[in-house]
């Protein structure tokens, strides 16, 4: 593949702009290395109760043990399906009302206390509910995961929606478009940046709900390992699953990242 043509200006930038990036990138690492290595000089010190706080090094034989076993492998999986059905139920559903909104702007006005209040009530007040409507196990919780992201879906779009410039849809209606190329030219496109933010939002957001459902009502997943094992004090356990459920909304977040600059190539 034939590299571009660069200015001296352009690679004097593209250098500096490598170097802080680098530099930024150290300097996280650092801040971590740090942070874990003072953790457990702490604990060695005995200047920090282990039982409580638990230590780096106790924290890395904890994980071990439990992937050897293989009881953490099917609870990340059993968590990482249920967050995925419901992040993208939540995430296409919102997405269709938020257009249903758009297209009538009479039912949005009339749906849209009901928006604004669901967004404020404590979706764990539904839980017991839940139960019973749908039962114990995992089509609880992704109804849990559903009720968490769904909402900021709606909310999301439909203000991204509502704030395509009115002059661009006017002069549009005016060259004979019609709503739904108006819809499909116009607007969907132009609010694919808010889009790429809502599943940023809604990867943590779903993973919410799913320990959420899980703590609620489970016998198997990481929130149900964080529940169980709180409370008879494994603290170990508890912050080694923390530690995977951090590294697991990194992994989606970083697809999602991927998403959007595969996007913004088919842009250019």
């Amino acid at each position: 593949m034939k590299k571009p043509n660069y200015s001296l200006e352009q690679s004097l930038y593209i250098k500096k702009y490598k170097k802080k990036q680098l530099f930024i990138h150290l300097f996280q690492i650092l801040i971590l290395v740090a942070f874990l290595g003072i953790w457990e000089l702490l604990a060695n010190l005995n200047i920090i109760d282990t039982f409580i706080f638990s230590s780096p090094s106790s924290i890395a034989k904890t994980l071990y043990d439990l992937f050897v076993n293989k009881n953490l492998i099917n609870d990340v999986y059993i968590t990482l399906y249920e967050t995925f059905i419901g992040f993208i139920i939540a995430t296409g559903l919102g997405y269709i009302i938020a257009v249903a909104f758009w297209w009538s702007k009479t039912l949005q006005r009339i749906l849209d206390p009901y928006i604004v209040v669901l967004n404020a009530l404590p979706k764990v007040a539904l839980g017991p509910l839940i139960i019973i409507w749908f039962g114990t196990g995992m089509k609880a919780i992704i109804v849990m995961c559903v009720l968490i992201a769904i909402i900021i879906s709606v909310i999301t779009m439909t203000n991204a929606f509502n704030n395509v410039e009115t002059d661009k849809i006017l002069m549009l209606k005016t060259l004979g478009a019609s709503k739904l190329q108006i819809l499909t030219k116009l607007v969907i496109p132009q609010t694919i940046p808010d889009f790429i933010s809502l599943l940023k939002i809604n990867v943590g957001m779903s993973f919410v709900g799913s320990i959420m459902g899980e703590y609620l009502s489970s016998t198997a997943g990481i929130g149900y390992l964080i529940d169980y094992n709180s409370s008879v004090f494994k603290l170990s356990v508890v912050m080694s699953c923390i530690i995977v459920l951090c590294v697991l909304a990194a992994l989606l977040y970083l697809m999602v990242t991927l998403l959007e600059k595969f996007i913004n190539r088919r842009k250019k």
